[in-house]
């Protein structure tokens, strides 16, 4: 043990406090791309860096930046993106106060903002000059594409106009540059492969109002869709993306987009429409547009005018079976042909019309429609078959949602007893039905929601 100098206590304490003191630095939490970086859209070079520049919202910018959305070794990070509305090029500007390896490395921000915006991504010189360079980049498509005959109502703007065009050759090009925004703001997307013969899209744009403007066209949104092979001898047409740009949403142009889709399906004998994985709101505006269409259908109203008489007669206390409000089995089939409703679609739109023409203070014609969706749901999950033959549903706790996820399975007929034989307790019976009330609610939640629309829309059609 070495010995301690003889000293006084003051020299002690000053020889203690020029010891250098050792610690550890925080490990660097990062931050989230969601919080440091903006999107906007600019209509001119003078709205790149400047608050007039209208403010996109991606449903989320953390997924594009690793596994926990996170950026590492910034201080004071902001990222601000500008997005030509003219061409379609991106310009990113980054500002920082300082880079630090806080033992998370350092995030190379490049390489993620190139996977977003590929080759639109460009430095601010270029990114400037494209605003008089490209001027005519959206007219030039626009040109060689076909117009869409549209019956406008008193809602619609008169300068904008539908137009088709083949993904190939300059409009292929455009779709290159619109993707980046399809990635930012349409959830789960990703990019088609427009080299597949038979891919086509539709621009929704409007004429410039004046002739000094830079564009004559302004883009404010796009679908793409492909036609698939029918055997022996039709196609189906199947709707794979759908974006009408964030200043110009609420305006009706998405409607249009599906109502020029079903003209081009009806005048070209398609087979039927779809829709590859749509949104709640998607479909919320699809289900609108087929309702409508629907209502003036002569040959649906005799089978609805029976099953809504049929509900209201129904005694709910004395039923021995269950509620069924399925059409007549050729019904889905004469829709088709005619106005090209797949039979999914269709008969989502019907259980939709039945609760349109029924009365919403009748409680017992009500609970009625709501038997016939428990019915309907429970068949589809759990199967019509009794027994230990049948389907089941049993509650499985998942990372997703502990409380509220559920699978279903079945057996096969003349397996063991053993495998077939499922003992449930009372308390997961209790949670079988909740979940099945729940899931039932939210359906018909989305049926009250769009037979609000259609019955503001038609009321024309209601009365006729």
């Amino acid at each position: 043990m070495a010995l301690k100098q003889k000293g006084s206590a003051d020299a002690a304490a000053s020889a203690a406090s020029k010891r250098r003191r050792v610690g550890f630095a925080g490990i660097d939490a990062g931050t989230e791309a969601n919080d440091c970086m903006q999107v906007f859209i600019a209509r001119n070079s003078d709205d790149v860096g400047s608050e007039d520049s209208i403010s996109l919202e991606p449903f989320d910018l953390n997924h594009f930046f690793g596994e926990d959305g996170k950026i590492y070794g910034y201080t004071d990070l902001k990222i601000n993106v500008w997005i030509s509305a003219i061409s379609l090029h991106a310009y990113a500007e980054i500002s920082f106060k300082e880079t630090s390896d806080g033992g998370k490395g350092i995030t190379d921000l490049k390489p993620v903002l190139q996977n977003i915006f590929g080759e639109n991504l460009v430095e601010k010189d270029e990114f400037l000059e494209t605003f008089s360079k490209e001027c005519d980049y959206i007219s030039d498509v626009v040109k060689n594409g076909t117009p869409i005959k549209h019956d406008a109502s008193d809602e619609d703007d008169l300068a904008v106009e539908i137009v088709r065009v083949e993904l190939q050759g300059a409009a292929a090009f455009l779709y290159s540059r619109l993707i980046s925004l399809v990635l930012l703001l349409v959830e789960g997307s990703t990019p088609i492969d427009i080299t597949e013969h038979g891919w086509e899209m539709l621009l929704v744009v409007k004429k410039a109002a004046a002739e000094s403007s830079a564009s004559k066209y302004q883009l404010l949104g796009f679908t793409a869709f492909h036609h698939f092979y029918r055997y022996p001898e039709s196609t189906r047409l199947r709707i794979s993306q759908i974006l009408v740009l964030p200043p110009y949403q609420g305006e009706g142009y998405g409607r249009r987009l599906l109502e020029s889709i079903n003209s081009i399906a009806e005048s070209e004998n398609i087979y039927d429409v779809t829709i590859e994985d749509p949104s709640d709101y998607l479909q919320y505006v699809r289900s609108s547009i087929d309702c409508l269409r629907l209502l003036t259908f002569e040959p649906i109203k005799p089978a609805l005018g029976d099953m809504i008489l049929s509900l209201e007669g129904t005694n709910l206390s004395k039923r021995t079976g269950s509620l069924t409000m399925a059409p007549p089995a050729d019904l889905a089939e004469t829709v088709r042909l005619t106005l090209k409703i797949n039979k999914k679609q269709f008969l989502r739109c019907w259980e939709i019309l039945i609760y349109v023409h029924l009365d919403s203070e009748d409680r017992k014609c009500i609970d009625n429609f709501r038997a016939c969706i428990y019915d309907r749901t429970k068949g589809e999950l759990l199967g019509g078959a009794s027994g230990t033959n049948g389907k089941r549903l049993v509650q499985m706790a998942t990372s997703f949602d502990e409380e509220s996820s559920f699978a279903v399975y079945w057996t096969k007929e003349g397996a063991d007893s053993d495998d077939q034989t499922v003992e449930q307790q009372p308390e997961d019976l209790k949670t079988q039905e909740e979940q099945m009330n729940e899931l039932v609610e939210n359906q018909i939640d989305e049926i009250v929601e769009v037979a609000k629309n259609v019955r503001s829309r038609g009321k024309d059609k209601l009365t006729a």
